[in-house]
């Protein structure tokens, strides 16, 4: 059983919670929290062994909670995914194989396309592929298009694999801290396009990708996870793109693991991670 709380933080939140889990019997397999000091939060991630009434124990554990606190038990373990993407295929491929092979951690619903290039790879895998073009159409009735096929699936999250649009705030606020994007960059550096031309041109020596919530501002969400590599001036514009599409698929992959066991906690435009 998993319990996930955040709150604001007091003194003894800590006891209190274990006090409830020992009075019922309900061994700690592992703990872990954090308070954030500047805002008075806290924020923890326990593993206990199963207890026989969850809807209980959670009225139970959130009478010693401070007002407003959230948690959970036992979040949604197997949770929907929709993929969305343009025309790379390396983080599709990836997620593909691992839904595949019942090692995502979630489960895939559809792939939506604004390019039908990436079908094949879908068929290959009997996923339901939707190709929504942006072109010709209004951003309005694009998104509209898309929300028809989502609204099918209901899904628990939605991942940008590589999904070369920007989306309209209308649909962020429709599904919030609930879309995942994997942008090529290790961020705040070389926001937007060309990520990998930029870095190139400015002669850097690390090139990284970053995994995040989508909010309104361009590639400006709450940071999941980063992870970076050295280059050098051996590099050419193409290196530098191989090398980064390896990066950003383990990343997406870190991050959506992460997600998917709920081991993030998002604040402020920021995130606390259990790994």
């Amino acid at each position: 059983m998993i319990i996930v709380i955040q709150c604001r933080d007091r003194v003894g939140l800590v006891a209190d919670i274990t006090a409830i889990l020992a009075k019922y019997q309900l061994n700690i397999i592992s703990m872990r929290e954090h308070v954030d000091k500047n805002e008075n939060m806290f924020f923890m991630r326990l593993t206990i062994d199963d207890g026989n009434d969850e809807a209980q124990l959670e009225s139970y554990i959130k009478g010693v909670l401070p007002d407003g606190a959230f948690i959970s038990i036992n979040p949604k373990p197997n949770k929907k995914v929709i993929v969305m993407v343009s025309k790379e295929y390396h983080c599709l491929a990836d997620i593909l194989i691992r839904n595949y092979f019942g090692t995502f951690g979630a489960t895939v619903q559809c792939v939506i396309g604004n390019h039908s290039l990436l079908q094949e790879i879908c068929n290959r895998f009997d996923m339901p592929f939707y190709a929504v073009s942006h072109e010709g159409i209004s951003k309005a009735e694009f998104e509209g298009e898309i929300a028809s096929v989502i609204n099918q699936y209901d899904p628990d999250y939605i991942v940008l694999a590589k999904f070369m649009r920007i989306l309209s705030p209308s649909v962020v606020a429709k599904f919030p801290m609930r879309i995942i994007n994997i942008h090529h960059s290790f961020l705040p550096a070389f926001i937007g396009a060309n990520p990998y031309r930029q870095a190139f041109e400015r002669g850097v020596k690390l090139i990284g990708a970053t995994a995040h919530f989508v909010s309104n501002e361009l590639d400006e969400g709450p940071i999941i996870t980063q992870q970076i590599i050295p280059v050098n001036h051996s590099f050419t514009s193409a290196d530098m793109v191989k090398a980064g599409k390896e990066i950003e698929t383990a990343v997406l992959a870190k991050a959506l693991k992460l997600v998917f066991e709920d081991r993030v906690f998002v604040y402020n435009n920021k995130t606390v991670i259990f790994e």
